[in-house]
């Protein structure tokens, strides 16, 4: 099944109205077949935790930071002395979600100091004492990623975490044009197409040409928060993968030596790493072909991207599944045979290569 054909179905089966599908393979170089809306910027939802971890990386900072040494309202905080790695590898032990845009909903304006206050306040009710050396037991968390965004940014002196990222990232893969916030793209006079996402009454109507996610935009309006803000295409996505898959293989590339094996080493107490997921055992996502030392990343409005290290195999499916609501369960089960049919693909094609 081509990319083409596999995003047809995605949309004929009422999985999202929108769709683009696309895969890449190395062998001596990387190839890669895209299909579906190419050319359509989609929400990357949480794609953008990735690039997040991949920007804080490539900073220089040390990933034993604790957040308080640059986010002065975390001081005074449980999460005061929270390591970066361990925010990102949701160990941090916050809650997985707290409305920090509640103001909003009251006619009020949001203060980003207290926001971010009060995030970094939100530790589990388990999450008792000091931090242990290699955190709290699991828990995926936007909150954590809202704060290491918060922090990179602070550091870079940047607006946000999507202008740090941008920075970091996008600009020397050579991608701030496929990949970037509502903000950054249209100061390269990048104006979409935009896949649309929810009807949301409270903030005007369809969501269009703006994140999905309500802290996102609360906090950075048009820009870029840690854990969500990127909007991007399917090849963007890929160039992205690509080069992060270079940069572990040791491969001379725009990201240069720095170390990347630490943000998909696995880690105990399950899937999560630190800026990426690792394969299920049993129903992931990925689906049953790729190799168990897979990682990748979900995003809630119907985006994912799975890279296969041994295979040297990505694979990513970006959609707008939110369109009609949040609680169709279609993506669940597309995803699977999906990235399944794109890693076959890709595994066939790589054969053919002289």
């Amino acid at each position: 099944m081509t990319p083409e054909e596999l995003a047809t179905r995605v949309v004929a089966e009422g999985v999202a109205p929108a769709c683009a599908a696309g895969y890449a393979s190395r062998t001596t170089r990387w190839r890669s077949e895209t299909g579906g809306n190419v050319a359509l910027f989609f929400d990357l939802a949480s794609l953008t935790k990735p690039v997040t971890a991949v920007a804080i990386a490539c900073s220089g900072l040390d990933r034993a930071t604790p957040l308080g040494a640059l986010v002065p309202e975390a001081r005074g905080t449980p999460s005061e002395n929270v390591s970066l790695e361990l925010l990102l590898a949701h160990r941090a032990g916050l809650e997985a979600h707290v409305p920090l845009y509640e103001p909003l909903l009251r006619g009020e304006s949001l203060a980003l100091g207290d926001a971010l206050y009060a995030a970094a306040s939100a530790r589990q009710p388990s999450a008792r004492g000091d931090v242990p050396r290699d955190g709290f037991p699991p828990l995926y968390s936007d909150v954590g990623y809202i704060l290491a965004g918060a922090a990179l940014a602070r550091y870079l002196d940047a607006r946000d975490a999507g202008e740090a990222v941008s920075r970091l990232v996008l600009e020397p893969l050579a991608i701030a044009n496929r990949i970037g916030t509502i903000r950054d793209l249209k100061a390269r006079n990048v104006i979409g197409p935009f896949a649309p996402t929810e009807n949301v009454a409270w903030r005007g109507g369809r969501i269009v040409g703006a994140v999905h996610d309500e802290n996102a935009w609360a906090l950075t309006g048009l820009g870029g928060a840690g854990h969500a803000g990127l909007f991007g295409t399917v090849d963007g996505v890929l160039g992205f993968a690509a080069r992060v898959l270079d940069a572990i293989d040791g491969r001379n590339g725009p990201l240069g030596p720095v170390d990347l094996q630490w943000l998909v080493t696995p880690r105990p107490g399950g899937t999560l790493r630190a800026g990426f997921d690792g394969k299920s055992p049993e129903g992931s996502s990925a689906g049953s072909l790729s190799g168990p030392r897979s990682f990748g990343h979900l995003g809630f409005v119907g985006t994912s991207l799975w890279i296969d290290p041994d295979a040297r195999i990505l694979s990513t499916l970006l959609t707008n599944r939110v369109f009609e609501g949040r609680d169709s369960s279609a993506i669940r089960r597309a995803r699977p045979w999906a990235h399944d049919a794109l890693w076959k693909r890709a595994h066939e094609m790589s054969s053919d290569t002289p």
